[in-house]
């Protein structure tokens, strides 16, 4: 267990599991229990997700984890959430733990910033993107969505009961329950990216982005009534991104939440790994 120190001056606790080539994790290490775990199995989350490719991985691997989106909900960083920032952050965990160079897996924001971090560093091994794509992503979308979150954390109106269809929760029925810190500095990170243009983006290291094809999630009016599509993006730009060097991997049928479950992703990455970061 150590510490790493952020842009912000707070520190994020990080453990390190197994030996070998070192992968930055930013997942949270311990399963989440009680009521806070029954909601996330409503929403078809694991809670013990982070655990799980912990385990899968560091039998392989040197394995660096750090709850890095609850240390940012814990520690709020209303107005320094910026691309620039998150890359300062990972770095900083890499260098916690004496990785000079290293690979990196991040799933839908945390994907994002794995972006962000290959374009600000050369110290990047491989790249692992899940549930948000490198060529032609929701950004504009994602700070429509953002800014209602935080618009809702600031003046809250009531939120109706949470709805299902098919098994698959309804994302417009869901409650805020952000601060109007925590839910800004999201605001902060999707205006900072605005003009970001990921069709110009040219990587180097090995890289491979996933996605289920059914990962659109439409959001009501409440929620800036906006399509954010992340599967689609891949199935659409698939050419293009292969053209640019990357492994490409839809899987079919799967939602966002769907596509994040240990037993989806770890038969994808940890062969991915495995050849990556041995050539």
């Amino acid at each position: 267990m150590g510490r790493a120190r952020m842009h912000d001056g707070s520190t994020i606790e990080v453990e390190v599991h197994g030996s070998g080539p070192a992968v930055l994790l930013p997942v949270d290490p311990q399963p989440v229990e009680g009521e806070q775990a029954d909601e996330l199995r409503k929403w078809g989350a694991d809670p013990a997700l982070g655990r799980s490719l912990i385990d899968g991985l560091s039998d392989a691997f040197q394995v660096v984890a750090f709850d890095y989106t609850g240390h940012c909900l814990s520690t709020p960083k209303p107005d320094t959430l910026t691309p620039e920032n998150v890359a300062a952050d990972l770095l900083a965990v890499a260098d916690a733990v004496g990785a000079e160079r290293f690979a990196y897996y991040g799933y839908s924001w945390l994907g994002l910033s794995g972006l962000q971090l290959a374009i600000r560093t050369d110290r990047l091994a491989a790249l692992v993107m899940g549930g948000y794509p490198p060529y032609g992503g929701p950004y504009a979308e994602m700070l429509r969505v953002t800014e209602a979150a935080y618009a809702e954390a600031v003046n809250p109106t009531p939120a109706p009961v949470l709805k299902s269809s098919d098994d698959a929760y309804d994302w417009s029925s869901a409650a805020v329950s952000t601060t109007e810190e925590q839910a800004k500095q999201f605001v902060t990170l999707y205006e900072a990216l605005r003009g970001f243009d990921d069709r110009a983006v040219r990587l180097s290291c090995p890289r491979l982005c996933f996605a289920g094809s059914a990962d659109a999630i439409s959001y009501d009016e409440r929620w800036g009534g906006v399509v954010v599509d992340i599967g689609g993006p891949l199935v659409r730009h698939r050419a293009e991104l292969e053209a640019l060097g990357w492994d490409v991997e839809v899987l079919d049928g799967l939602d966002h939440m769907g596509a994040m479950q240990a037993a989806t992703v770890l038969p994808i990455l940890r062969p991915w790994l495995t050849r990556a970061l041995r050539e």
